[in-house]
């Protein structure tokens, strides 16, 4: 990999993440890269000024933050095609991320990139867009959205717990309608995200596939379903205009949607692309780390391994 120009995003108000940053740049630059540095959170973001000033191809985005920090660069630069090393300073699960441990001596790390000493990870995301009337109608009237790990339909209110009506098409044929908090249409990336919380099902981050999780429906025959890549999923919010229904990217506040609005959301053209530096990179040893998963409270010896 060539490290003319780096992008260096740092998770906002935390000074550990700020401090590893100015430690990163100083080395890259050192080593002649052009460095662009920047905060990013919730009210901070450097991608669109990254993005339009940069001189020449960059070649790399160091995300250093937790999952939240990485989920907002993936939506900024996967359309361009920009590998992204996220690492995790300041983050608390970080699914998405190297772990600090692995970080530690960064002049290692730029020299493993500079000699192809990485592995890439390609994981799918998908978009949405909001369009009014029926599915003929393909002119939308918000702008094109791109999540990583979900899109979340449901409602938000200030001063009241409201209840969501939405009808759900898949491919124009209307499957159910769902009376609850939402729904949440996901990848096998955000699978261990809200959908899980939701008790939505684990999908191997490799896979392509879209989950749809109802989020405390009101019926017990709601479940989730899992769909092949290529499906398009319809949300339509039924109801009257006071219930404020929202369309939510990765957690982030995209738009409002009304009554006679339909959301579609399909697999993105892009996918977001990863830097992996373990050399023994394991899903199911994240699951177990990350989800704390210990199994029966006494452990039996399994003898056959022998």
């Amino acid at each position: 990999m060539q490290l003319k120009q780096v992008i260096i995003a740092y998770k906002a108000r935390d000074a550990r993440s700020k401090q590893w940053a100015e430690l990163c740049a100083k080395q890259l630059e050192s080593r002649e890269c052009q460095v662009l540095m920047g905060p990013s959170g919730p009210k901070d973001n450097p991608y669109p000024v990254f993005l339009a000033s940069a001189a020449q191809p960059i070649d790399l985005a160091l995300v250093l933050g937790g999952d939240g920090t990485v989920l907002t660069g993936a939506r900024h630069l996967a359309p361009a095609g920009i590998p992204i090393l996220g690492v995790n300073v300041g983050g608390h699960l970080g699914f998405l991320t190297e772990s600090v441990e692995e970080f530690q001596d960064t002049e290692k790390v730029w020299d493993r990139l500079f000699e192809d000493r990485y592995a890439i990870q390609r994981r799918m995301m998908l978009q949405a867009a909001v369009y009014e009337g029926h599915g003929s109608n393909l002119e939308p009237v918000s702008e094109h959205y791109l999540a990583l790990n979900e899109f979340c339909v449901k409602p938000a209110s200030a001063d009241r717990m409201i209840t969501s009506i939405l009808e759900m098409e898949i491919d124009g044929e209307v499957v159910d309608q769902y009376v609850g908090d939402g729904l949440i249409i996901s990848t096998p990336t955000g699978s261990t995200g809200y959908t899980v919380s939701a008790n939505g099902p684990i999908m191997h981050d490799g896979m392509e596939a879209i989950t749809i999780t109802p989020i405390c429906a009101m019926s017990l025959s709601s479940r989730p379903l899992v769909l092949p890549p290529g499906s398009v999923v319809s949300i339509w919010p039924l109801g009257d205009y006071d219930l404020s229904t929202k369309l939510w990217t990765d957690g982030v506040l995209g738009t409002s949607i009304w009554p006679g609005h339909r959301v579609d959301v399909r697999m993105a053209d892009c996918r977001a692309k990863f830097i992996i530096l373990r050399e023994n990179n394991s899903y199911y040893q994240t699951l177990r780390e990350k989800l704390l998963w210990a199994g029966t409270r006494v452990h039996y010896s399994n003898n056959h391994r022998n």
